[in-house]
Order: structure tokens, then sequence, then C-alpha cells
């Protein structure tokens, strides 16, 4: 038989829904917004780098940047994010989720600023500044991922606790959507103020002195949203879960959470004093029999699917580029096509990557989590394919019809498995490790946006036109070949789901097993499994 829940944990699952609850989401979602924008903001930009930085006299097209450095802009925030992922999931269930939380908010303000202040004597200075920074911001998003996820699943009742975790990554679609906006009116303003001629006409005036103020600003930007919530983050109170069932401190939990939920709850310290049934190690052979699959199962599609997200959000202004949709870096001034690529951007995120974060919101505790994220990995199958295989008819014919495929694999992204990767893992594994294997989960996923950030990048490129600027590298595949191998990693991911169970309805500790005795009957992995795949 299970064991006694306790009155505190009860009281989170079965709560209706309170005004702190979307606070908590407003300050845990505030996060995510400025996770997207530090992220993405990075590829409106490296174009103007490379006008700004490397471009030679005499050169008969504008300068960009060398493949290895752009390689390196795109990617050392992932690795940046990676190792803060891991390190703060783990910190999480060692000190507690709040008494984290706000250093991750310090280093994104601090690093963002640091960012657009990076300077050098030279370019390879400038670059290197740059890197660096990128590199501890993407530290300090790391460790949002596992804390917010942590924290919400706590607070939120098993009713509307899909919800409340998708509305907090949906945050996510809104920082995407103000990078684009604010490269929009940063482009804008510096481009009515100080115009230049399209390079073809006066290849020395393309770059005004100004533009290197474009990209400063726009980077420092991402500052604003987290600076704004330090001081909530703060106030929030632990969670009772974690104060219960790991500090043991049953008195406080009930404490906390009757003020936030404005409840009045029993504590019950003698109910855990003693608990020692889920004292098993992340390394454990219980934990592999109880979660193996389950965490091979959030690691593996969270893991497949960064590589086609994050490839298809970082490079997506080199891909309109090559279906014409966006004009040659010739025709246009520098700002300009800064302007004109935060524009496409903003278009797509309106179309295809807002929709599709909200539309999980809104059906994720009524459809499930497993059909969701299986419905957007086949979706986002059939799309890419179908931009891949008939290539050259949209390159050449029909560059919005390819726009509006690529828009619906956003959609079905983020009504899918972008955003089912982030919830389940912080639903279906114990307290004591419920952050860690979450952040364990985050950072497979950007091992994979490392994947795409250097794999995609060489693979899409002209093989003639790589082999021939560098003759070392690898040669490329073409962006037809590099968006087939994509809806084959999107397909990957379908089969994978399957490892993973179905959250829907239950409480944390159900789904985890830490309200069942030590030698009770327990739902194996396999059962999990196959019971989801049923739903």
């Amino acid at each position: 038989m299970p064991r006694q829940q306790l009155r505190v944990l009860i009281a989170l699952d079965t709560v209706r829904i309170r005004w702190y609850h979307f606070t908590a989401i407003v300050i845990s979602g505030m996060g995510f917004f400025t996770d997207a924008y530090d992220l993405f903001s990075i590829s409106l930009i490296t174009k103007l780098l490379g006008r700004i930085y490397y471009y030679e006299e005499g050169h008969l097209k504008p300068g960009t940047l060398p493949i290895q450095v752009l390689a390196a802009v795109n990617g050392v925030a992932f690795c940046g994010t990676l190792a803060g992922q891991l390190f703060f999931g783990w910190l999480g269930d060692k000190m507690g989720r709040k008494s984290v939380y706000g250093i991750t908010l310090i280093l994104m303000v601090v690093c963002s600023i640091a960012s657009g202040l990076s300077f050098g004597s030279n370019p390879k200075g400038v670059m290197a500044a740059l890197c660096f920074f990128r590199f501890w911001l993407g530290f300090g998003i790391g460790g949002d991922y596992p804390l917010s996820a942590t924290i919400m699943s706590e607070y939120a009742n098993k009713k509307t606790r899909g919800a409340f975790i998708s509305a907090v990554f949906a945050m996510q679609g809104f920082g995407i959507l103000a990078s684009g906006i604010v490269a929009l009116i940063v482009s804008a303003a510096f481009n009515s103020a100080f115009p230049a001629p399209a390079f073809g006409e006066n290849a020395n005036v393309s770059t005004v002195p100004q533009a290197d103020y474009v990209w400063r600003i726009i980077l420092m930007f991402g500052a604003f949203p987290a600076a704004l919530t330090f001081y909530w983050r703060m106030k929030m109170p632990e969670t009772a879960r974690y104060t219960a069932l790991i500090a043991k401190n049953a008195k406080q939990a009930a404490t906390d959470m009757g003020k936030v939920l404005n409840i009045d709850i029993e504590a019950e310290e003698d109910m855990i004093a003693n608990d020692r049934a889920n004292s098993f190690g992340l390394f454990s052979k219980k934990f592999l029999r109880r979660h193996g699959y389950h965490l091979l199962g959030t690691t593996s599609t969270w893991f497949l699917l960064d590589i086609a997200f994050y490839s298809q959000n970082l490079f997506q202004k080199d891909i309109f580029t090559a279906i014409s949709w966006l004009p040659q870096p010739e025709k246009m001034n520098a700002i300009d096509e800064v302007y004109r690529i935060a524009r496409a951007q903003t278009l797509v995120a309106l179309l295809g990557t807002i929709p599709g974060y909200w539309f999980t919101v809104a059906f994720i505790d009524t459809v499930g989590r497993f059909p969701i994220q299986f419905m957007g990995f086949f979706f986002m199958t059939v799309f890419m394919l179908a931009l891949a295989l008939p290539y050259s008819y949209w390159k050449q014919h029909n560059p919005i019809g390819f726009v509006i495929l690529y828009a619906l694999t956003f959609f079905f992204a983020n009504f899918g498995p972008n955003t089912t990767t982030f919830v389940v893992p912080a639903e279906i594994f114990p307290a004591r490790l419920r952050s860690t294997c979450h952040g364990i989960s985050a950072a497979t996923g950007k091992a994979g946006a490392i994947v795409g950030a250097f794999g995609f990048l060489y693979a899409s490129q002209d093989p003639q036109q790589l082999l021939r600027d560098n003759p070392k590298y690898p040669k490329g595949l073409g962006m037809q070949h590099a968006l087939i191998i994509l809806g084959c990693i999107n397909a990957l991911g379908m089969l994978f789901t399957f490892l993973l169970p179905e959250p829907k309805g239950k409480s944390l500790e159900e789904l985890s097993g830490e309200n069942e005795p030590e030698n009770g009957d327990m739902e194996t992995p396999c059962d999990a499994a196959s019971e989801a795949n049923l739903l």
C-alpha cells in the first residue's frame, strides 16, 4: 500500500489555482525570456560582426566571419549552458532551489552587459572577449533550466502542473520575439540616423562606423528583464517538497505554503523524520531499476530535438538567404542587413514559434505529454522532408511557400517536443534528484544544440564554396542534404519517445514512487513506458 502522504503535499496537489501560481510563472518565466533573448540574439548580428571586423579593402563581397569564428560565436554559449545545467542542477538538490536561484540571474545580467562591452586591439581580440563572456552568460542560463522547471513543478497542483511548467517555458517564445523587435528598432534607428549605400554602390562606406554600436546595444539589452525580476526571485520561499522531503522540515514547509497559498496546513514532523525508503543515489542500482529508462528517454529525446531546433533557429538567416527570401549581402548595407534578418526572425516567431508554445499550454493537461511529443516529432519530420526533397522548387519558384512550411516546423517543435522535453524531467524523478536529473537531461539537449551549431554550420555550406574558402575543413553537404538529415533526426525522436511515461493527472510522488514503501509494488520503467504508449 502507498505510504500516507504529507498534508502539505496533498494541499499543493489539490489546491485551486491561486494568484501566486501566476506570479511564480512570471518570475520563473522571465528567466526563460532572458535565456531565449540572449541565446538567439547572436544569430541576428553575426553577419554584422563579419562586415565590421573581417572586411578587407578591395574585396568584392561584404566581410563574413570565418567559419571557425562563426562556429565559436554561435556555439560557445551552449557549452556554457551545458556546464551550468549540470552544475546548478546538482546544486539545486544539495542547497535548495531558491538558494541558488538568484545566482543565475546575476550571471546573466553581468555577462549580458559584458558581452556588449567586448573590446580588443584586433578582430581576434574582440571575438575572444565576446566568446569568453558568452560562455559565462550560457553558464547562468544553464542554471535557469533545472531550477525554474523544478520550482514550478513543485509549486503546481497535479491537475494543471503541465500547463504551468509549459507557461514558464513559453516565455522563451517572447524572448525570441523580443530579440527580433529590439534588433528592428535599433537597426532602424541607426539606419535612419547614419544612412549608408548598399555594398555594391560604395564598398568603403556600406558599413558605417556607428554600426559597431548596433550589435553591442542588442546584446546588452538582455540584462534588463533579468535585472527586473531579481528582487521577486529572492522573495520566493523554498518549495515545500524540498523543505519537507529533503531538508526534513515539514513545519517550515507547511508555514511557507500556507502563506503563499493563503490556506491553513497542518505540519506532520513525525511522518518524515525516519523516512529512508527513497534514499538511493543517482548511480545506484535502485535508481537504474526505477528510473533508468526514464532518464534515457528524457536525455535522448532532448538531445535529438535540440539538434534540429537550434540548427533551424541559429541559421535561419542563411536558410532564407539560400532560398532568396533575403537579398544577397552585397545588395544592402550592413545595418539594413540586420534589419531584414530581424524582420524575418520576428515573422517566424509570430507565425510559428509563439503559437506553438501556447498550444502546448492549452492542451498538455488534457491531451497528455506523450501524444504531444510524438505528434510534434512526427510533423517536424514531415515538414522538414517536405522542405528538403523538393528544395530546388522552393528555392527557384516559391520561397514564400518554403517560409510557411518552415514556420510550421517551428509550430510543431513548440507544440511538441521542445516544450515536453522541458516539462517531463521536472515531473518523473524523485525530489532528492529532480533538479539533478533535469539538469542532466537539459545538458544532453544542449549537447545536441552544440552538434547543431557546429555540425549544421558545416553540413549546410555549399560544398564547392566551403572547399574553396577553407580547404582544410570537411566538405559541406549543401542545404538540401542538411535538411534531410534533420528530418531523419526528428524521426529518431519519435522512437525514443516510447521510453517515457505519461505524467498527466498524477502527483509528483506517485510518478517518482516516493509514496511507496521500500518493498512495495513498484511500477517498473518498462511498465510505465508500455502504459504511456497506450494513452
